[in-house]
C-alpha cells in the first residue's frame, strides 16, 4: 500500500480501515459517528477518499482512538443486541398459539 515509503495521499475505506487496524464495514460506522469525515461531498452511494495525513495525524490522539473503539463497540453492541431480540421475537411468535396471541390482544 506504501508507495515510495509513504501511503497515498488519498485513501480508500479499505485503506483507512487498514490503518485503523479495523475492518472496512466499520469505517461506515465511523462516519456515521462523524469520527471520519470523507473528502469532498461523495453521494451517498459513491467510493469515499479520506485524507491520510488527517487520519495519521488522528491515529496519535489517544482520545480519538478511544471514542473510535467505544462507538464501534456500542455500534455492534446494540446490533447484536436488536439481532438477538428478532430472534427471541420471532421464537415467541413460531411456539405461541393463535388462542394465546388473541387473547393476550384482549381479543
Amino acid at each position: 500500500m506504501r508507495v515510495l515509503g509513504q501511503l497515498p495521499a488519498r485513501l480508500t475505506a479499505e485503506q483507512a480501515a487498514w490503518v485503523l487496524n479495523c475492518q472496512p464495514s466499520d469505517v461506515p460506522i465511523l462516519v456515521v459517528a462523524r469520527l471520519l469525515k470523507p473528502l469532498g461531498n461523495p453521494p451517498p452511494n459513491s467510493v469515499k477518499f479520506f485524507a491520510a495525513s488527517e487520519l495519521l495525524e488522528q491515529v496519535q490522539d489517544r482520545a480519538w482512538l478511544a471514542k473510535v473503539t467505544n462507538a464501534l463497540n456500542q455500534h455492534w453492541q446494540k446490533r447484536n443486541a436488536a439481532k438477538k431480540n428478532l430472534l427471541a421475537d420471532g421464537l415467541a411468535n413460531k411456539y405461541s398459539s393463535p388462542v394465546s396471541v388473541s387473547m393476550a390482544a384482549g381479543g
